[in-house]
């Protein structure tokens, strides 16, 4: 197939453009920036912008549809630009070029309302219930490109939750960063149990939707590695492989929403006020402090009937992996 890939200059999304060209698929990826040795043909432009992607599709005939913003904190309207107004541009870029299949990168947030998440599935996205604008902005995105699925369209949404691997800087580099400066705490016990995704597992599960879309069409599938873990001692094996050290830093659960309530008054009062340093990267928010403290696995058994895939690589396999790259890079910060 002629695949187009957006988002593909983050982890997952150049992971997912090069099992798609290394099986034979002729793949070609959208960015805002170039990405350095990139091995696919690349079309820069801004997913909001409806002129670059009905330029980037045309030609192909299916897209993967990863460009988002994850940032955990900026103006709403900055999320719905990129999240909900790109979204919707590749939707109807879709249908211009009688695109026939579209897999849309979600996330388990889209459904998640506060309370733990303990063997559920993929519940329905929930833009007024979900919590902080990156979770609403892809729930509104969801709903938007599943309604779009129909005799001509394809469409289904797989929803990766916490991806991590080698070269990771949103979960490991921020992880690694911040425990390097004693600023990793654990919540509470840290014993709520979380489930993750190592790198190779999502790209492989989004190429299998892309090939079994005519089993996943209309329909919201979480993946994961199906390995439910303390969140303490995820994070302590990821510091560990990463040769840093672990977190001793242990906070309640309800000081840290505080806390993270705080940061985002903070960060609000830093876009209002002029002189005030802006806060890119905050310690700590309200959202990091509920992901943080409550449990977050999933049922995998429909995901993977649907799809017809099981992950290959371990969680145990996947920090060895880490551990052997971070032994050969010098760790983020």
């Amino acid at each position: 197939m002629r695949v187009l890939v957006t988002g593909a200059s983050g982890l997952l999304g150049l992971a997912v453009a090069d099992l798609l060209a290394d099986r034979g698929d002729t793949v070609t990826v959208m960015q805002r920036r170039p990405v350095p040795g990139s091995r696919h043909p690349e079309r820069l432009g801004d997913v909001a912008d409806l002129d670059a992607v009905l330029a980037a599709t045309e030609g192909q005939e299916a897209v993967i549809h990863l460009a988002a913003k994850v940032d955990v904190v900026g103006p709403w309207e900055e999320y719905v630009r990129t999240n909900v107004v790109g979204t919707r541009n590749v939707v109807q870029a879709c249908r211009a070029h009688g695109i026939r299949r579209l897999v849309h990168v979600s996330s388990p947030s889209v459904a998640h309302t506060g309370r733990s998440l303990a063997g559920d599935g993929a519940g329905p996205a929930d833009p007024d219930r979900a919590r902080g604008s990156y979770a609403r902005s892809k729930a509104v995105a969801e709903l938007l490109a599943l309604a779009a699925d129909g005799p001509d369209l394809a469409v289904t949404a797989v929803r990766p939750h916490l991806v991590w691997g080698p070269g990771d800087t949103q979960l490991v580099g921020r992880i690694i960063e911040r425990a390097r400066q004693g600023r990793v705490p654990v919540l509470g016990t840290g014993a709520s149990l979380v489930d993750t995704t190592y790198v190779d597992n999502a790209a492989e599960a989004l190429v299998a939707a892309l090939d079994r879309i005519e089993h996943a069409r209309g329909q919201a599938l979480v993946v994961t590695n199906g390995e439910p873990r303390p969140v303490g001692e995820l994070i302590a094996d990821i510091c560990r492989a990463a040769g840093v050290p672990p977190p001793r830093l242990r906070i309640p659960p309800a000081l840290a929403w505080a806390l993270g309530a705080g940061v985002e008054g903070a960060v609000a009062a830093a876009r209002l006020l002029p002189g005030l340093p802006d806060i890119t990267e905050p310690p700590l928010t309200r959202f990091l402090a509920e992901q943080l403290s409550t449990a977050h696995w999933f049922d995998q058994r429909h995901t993977r009937e649907v799809l017809a895939w099981e992950p290959r690589v371990s969680i145990d396999e996947g920090l060895r992996r880490l551990a052997a790259w971070a032994s050969t890079h010098t760790p983020p910060g």
